[in-house]
């Protein structure tokens, strides 16, 4: 399945970005997204197809994000302004080409890093029971639950490494503006113990007065 993406960045270009899914029916996608810079995407969808679009901003500003999902008749099945974060499920209507956007052009400076999962449908059975006269085995069940016991364990570990890549972001922000505070201190108190020192021997300094003696 092909993901078809083009993206607006301004004045300064476009911005072209054609993506592979990573499985059948779901794209799991890590991009950057530039200030003042859009970034759509395009999927094929069958009438009648469960889809879920989940996104996160992992890094970048306030860590929010336009997001915008449109049907193929241009429709708006969702929209939401500076989110962080959100999730949202819906049933193609039609045989045709859905598109969803995200957008940074209210930011002026800042870039983004953005992560979406949009599933198409569901996995397939791990065990078709097309042609099958009797029910799954107790060792077909026990993997059937292991399987989804281990989607489970993946979803997890997605989302702590994305919570992980959030947490460092944040922290390596707040450590740069400490070193740069700590440096501006510094600057002051270097050119305020300048000036102390001129002062105090402005004090101690010898004045050396001069009379004038007016002859009568």
């Amino acid at each position: 399945m092909l993901l078809r993406g083009y993206g607006t960045a301004g004045p300064g270009g476009w911005l072209t970005l054609l993506l592979v899914a990573c499985a059948a029916w779901a794209s799991k996608i890590t991009f950057e997204l530039p200030d003042n810079a859009k970034q759509c995407f395009y999927e094929e969808i069958v009438q009648g197809t469960k889809c879920t679009l989940e996104f996160q901003v992992i890094t970048g500003g306030h860590y929010d994000v336009d997001c915008r999902l449109e049907g193929p008749d241009g429709s708006v099945l969702y929209k939401e302004m500076k989110k962080q974060y959100d999730s949202f499920t819906f049933t193609a209507s039609r045989n045709r080409t859905y598109k969803f956007c995200f957008s940074n052009e209210f930011s002026t400076f800042t870039h983004k890093t953005v992560y979406f999962d949009f599933q198409v449908g569901e996995d397939p059975p791990l065990f078709p029971t097309e042609n099958r006269a009797t029910a799954l085995t107790q060792m077909e069940s026990a993997c059937v639950s292991i399987n989804e016991a281990l989607k489970s364990v993946i979803d997890y570990q997605t989302h702590f490494r994305l919570r992980e890549a959030q947490g460092r972001s944040r922290a390596e922000d707040l450590n740069t503006r400490v070193a740069y505070w700590s440096i501006g201190e510094a600057i002051i108190l270097f050119v305020a113990s300048i000036g102390q020192v001129f002062l105090l021997k402005s004090f101690f300094s010898d004045k050396r007065t001069t009379t004038t003696r007016v002859a009568s």
